[in-house]
């Protein structure tokens, strides 16, 4: 008898991977938790039956997250993750020896032991000295800071649920007061092909470029994710991601990589028509 997991993605469009087990199912307080095995992808993440992650692709979304704003900014040392329970950005993070403090804002304790003793590969700096985790909303977290924070990583979960407050004008706009003045925001800024999915990326565009002088959003092909064309978004006080990028200091640093390198980061900021005239519709309705 064969298994499959199967996610919607939209009502004539479903994606299905072969598994070989399930190895958790649980109800937190906020979603459903479901660990899966498979033989393509290893083991992947569920949480109220969409896709977080799987072992096979995650790197691909966590490099693109960190490494994108880390490669601009001059000098981080105080940064924030709001989301990320499964651990990928905070793994990516502590590869640097710059960063003094990492502040993680999650929601939902439970994902984070999960992930601990189901995904140990990207759950694996979770007992790094610099990580101080917060359970709690970020939403309710980030209004209390102002001119705090050199980055904020913004690994949300799609926009309903508990994600749902992650993508509002209110919550981008005390981000841009949590940071310092030459500070750098980065999310996770949904798939542009799909109808409803490019609907929440606009909207999401949208808010942030009310809240940013400098917005600029760029691309990675993650295979799992819906069409498998993401999106992230780059938001700053001060640095332009493709002008300001350090890629010789960056490059010395000797991180290894599998997806990101200082040439893709250039290239990712160039998008495909459908999408530039997407965004270009956004930015004329402010």
């Amino acid at each position: 008898m064969e298994l499959w997991y199967s996610e919607v993605h939209t009502k004539n469009v479903k994606m299905s991977i072969r598994v070989d087990r399930q190895l958790y199912s649980g109800q937190s307080a906020f979603q459903r938790i479901d660990v899966f095995e498979s033989p393509e992808f290893g083991r992947f993440l569920i949480l109220d039956g969409y896709m977080m992650l799987t072992e096979k692709d995650e790197f691909i979304y966590h490099e693109m997250i960190t490494h994108v704003p880390m490669a601009v900014h001059p000098d981080p040392k105080h940064v924030l993750i709001v989301g990320a329970g499964d651990g990928g950005v905070v793994r990516e993070l502590t590869r640097y020896a710059s960063v003094e403090r990492i502040d993680m804002v999650e929601i939902d304790e439970q994902v984070v032991a999960v992930c601990r003793e189901f995904l140990p590969q990207t759950a694996c700096a979770f007992d790094d000295a610099r990580l101080t985790i917060h359970y709690q909303d970020g939403l309710k977290y980030i209004r209390d800071y102002q001119d705090m924070y050199d980055v904020i990583i913004v690994d949300s979960t799609d926009p309903f649920g508990p994600g749902e407050g992650l993508f509002t004008r209110e919550f981008y706009g005390n981000c841009f007061k949590a940071l310092k003045e030459d500070g750098i925001m980065v999310n996770q800024h949904e798939s542009p092909f799909y109808d409803d999915d490019a609907t929440a990326m606009r909207r999401a565009h949208k808010r942030i470029v009310e809240s940013f002088d400098i917005s600029r959003v760029y691309q990675a092909h993650i295979p799992t994710y819906p069409s498998g064309h993401w999106l992230f978004g780059f938001a700053s006080k001060k640095y332009h991601p493709v002008r300001d990028l350090r890629a010789a200091a960056w490059n010395a640093l000797g991180l290894a990589t599998r997806y990101y390198n200082t040439n893709l980061h250039k290239g990712a900021f160039y998008l495909p028509n459908y999408v530039e005239d997407q965004l270009a519709n956004v930015e004329q309705d402010l």
